[in-house]
């Protein structure tokens, strides 16, 4: 009885859901997580697999992405469902930006300040989006451990206004990889794991996408 009683307030909660999704003209699926974790890939594979062209520029440097990017319109699709949304890549999130970092790179120091600073903007920029998202997908890099200060903050967040998440475990393809340890570490969210890069696993993506919406 309390079973059924569950389940029929389950049903009414994503009946609710996926009525606002119907209604609403421009939802918008953010793109969050730490600093190179793939965001920008991911977002150039999506828009690539919908559109036929990318949304911004990828790079090995840290924030890379500074300023909050969109692609309008992208429809996914699969077995007759479809979900057409605005695409929003945003800035890495980071905790402390310090100049001297892109130094290593062989950035000269004025460059580095100037990055440094247009960094930190990206970063308030993309906290102060989070309230009209109406999805996120969390962009992990699945090399790396996944219990960090970055990325309880971005799920915290998230939890507290009550955001759908799926969390994305990039880079599958890269052999130090294990997404199982960051489901592991994230219990009771939705986890993929996916090679923005090669491609790998992004239909089954997809299909979690649809499905949770």
């Amino acid at each position: 009885m309390v079973i059924r009683h569950i389940r029929r307030i389950k049903n009414k909660f994503a009946s609710i859901v996926r009525s606002i999704f119907r209604k609403k003209k421009d939802v918008k699926i953010g793109l969050y997580g730490p600093v190179n974790s793939g965001k920008t890939t991911l977002a150039n594979k999506i828009c690539m697999d919908w559109l036929g062209e990318e949304l911004g520029k990828a790079s090995s440097i840290p924030h890379e992405t500074r300023e909050v990017m969109v692609k309008e319109k992208v429809t996914v699709r699969d077995n007759g469902k479809s979900l057409t949304f605005n695409l929003v890549d945003t800035p890495g999130i980071a905790t402390k930006i310090d100049f001297e970092d892109f130094l290593k790179f062989g950035m000269k120091r004025k460059d580095a300040k100037q990055r440094a600073k247009e960094a930190t903007r990206g970063v308030i920029e993309s906290i102060k989006w989070l309230d009209s998202m109406d999805m996120v997908l969390v962009v992990l890099d699945s090399t790396k451990s996944p219990i960090n200060q970055v990325n309880i903050t971005i799920l915290g967040n998230l939890d507290a206004r009550n955001i759908p998440v799926l969390i994305v475990s990039n880079k599958i393809d890269v052999k130090r990889s294990d997404t199982t340890r960051i489901r592991n570490a994230f219990h009771g969210y939705d986890v993929i794991g996916v090679s923005a890069k090669n491609g790998d696993m992004m239909n089954e993506m997809y299909k979690m996408l649809l499905k949770k919406i």
